[in-house]
């Protein structure tokens, strides 16, 4: 089951760190998308992570993107019909889904920490969770459930099955991911009580309607474990774009190490927005070097398919200039 409604996109940024230029990015590339379908653009914060959330830095986040040129028809700040827009406070959501796939017999409570998972695991695969699940309270019988219970809270696994997940990637083409010879049953909601992010971004999207999700390669491997949960759920899943990532001049993903300076810094500084807006549309493919843009200006005739499938790689010299130029003059 697919949405195919008026298109819904969104950017759902963590304010546990500064928005550098890979996701402001993403951002732009996920706005263009929904502006160049006639569509709606939202933002909703995933703040689920509670000790690493900055105080302050979702206004920033906001007040950064909005300096980029970017708008939004619904969002923390300004409200709309598929709110609350903060995941902090969709606790409720989660829940309701997670005693659904409970009541199915779709997910078994855990009892089992990283390290003997580590240590039972004897699969050389490894993902973003991890070392593979290798299964051990996948048959846990009743009796011995509640005596682990009794000691230890469950983190809720969702029960994959052995074959590939398919999907078509907007950008990508073709995909296909074996989750269970990989990742195995994966996490949906911790021992803590706080939902994985698997489970809480396949609701969120779900219940906001968003019907295409643009967003960095780095989240190709989870998109296979999120459509698993909207199958599990009966719901819609969105369609998918994964743009690829902002690489320094090594060709590593764009990190601290390579000294570029991140959006919020580049507004310090002085920078040009426009200059910043044409930097990422050179580097994505639809601007020449040294173009200072509205985001607007971008939208005519911007498709998907026309930006780059390698790493857009990021020169930090050039990023640093964009500090050192006055505002003024227009399109370069």
């Amino acid at each position: 089951m697919s949405n195919r409604g008026p298109y819904r996109g969104r950017f759902a940024p963590s304010p546990t760190g500064p928005l550098h230029l890979g996701n402001a990015r993403s951002a732009l590339l996920s706005w263009l998308a929904a502006r160049a379908a006639g569509g709606a653009y939202l933002v909703r914060v995933e703040d689920l992570d509670g000790p690493r959330v900055r105080p302050g830095l979702e206004a920033r986040i906001l007040e950064e993107l909005r300096w980029l040129g970017l708008d939004w028809d619904e969002g923390p700040d300004v409200g709309g019909g598929r709110g609350p827009y903060r995941q902090s406070e969709r606790g409720g959501l989660y829940a309701e889904a997670l005693s659904a796939l409970r009541a199915a017999g779709l997910v078994y409570p855990c009892f089992c920490s990283r390290a003997e998972i580590a240590l039972a695991s004897q699969a050389p695969h490894a993902s973003d969770e991890g070392p593979r699940y290798p299964g051990t309270c996948r048959d846990l019988g009743a009796s011995a459930g509640a005596r682990r219970a009794a000691s230890r809270a469950p983190a809720w696994r969702l029960r994959v099955e052995e074959g590939p997940v398919a999907f078509d990637d907007g950008v990508r083409g073709r995909q296909a991911f074996d989750v269970a010879g990989t990742v195995g049953d994966f996490v949906v909601a911790r021992a803590d009580g706080i939902p994985a992010y698997q489970l809480a971004v396949a609701v969120d999207d779900a219940a906001m309607r968003i019907t295409d999700v643009v967003r960095g390669d780095d989240l190709l491997p989870s998109t296979a474990r999120q459509l698993l949960v909207y199958r599990a759920l009966g719901l819609a899943a969105p369609r998918f774009a994964h743009v690829p990532l902002v690489a320094g001049p090594d060709g590593e993903r764009l990190a601290k190490r390579h000294g570029a300076l991140s959006l919020g810094e580049l507004r310090e500084r002085g920078a040009d927005p426009r200059a910043v807006v044409g930097l990422l549309a050179a580097i994505s493919g639809l601007a020449p070097a040294g173009s200072r843009l509205l985001p607007g200006e971008l939208v005519a005739g911007f498709r998907l398919g026309t930006v780059s499938r390698e790493p857009a790689r990021l020169d930090p010299g050039a990023v640093a200039a964009l500090a050192a130029r006055p505002a003024g003059g227009g399109r370069g």
